[in-house]
């Protein structure tokens, strides 16, 4: 019973913790363009200029 007295509090604190940073990432606009990520990888990179020898 005495480690309900510490495992509560530090849970609560935990999920604080990680409620404050979901809601950093949602003010600093990580979440914005969920689809612009996924589409990119399909595009080929710029192919590169070989030099002549």
């Amino acid at each position: 019973m005495n480690a309900l007295i510490f495992l509560i509090p530090v849970s609560l604190v935990l999920g604080l913790i990680g409620l404050a940073g979901f809601l950093w990432a949602l003010r600093s606009r990580q979440y914005d363009d969920l689809d612009g990520a996924a589409a990119r990888i399909l595009f080929d990179d710029n192919p590169r200029k070989e030099t002549p020898k």
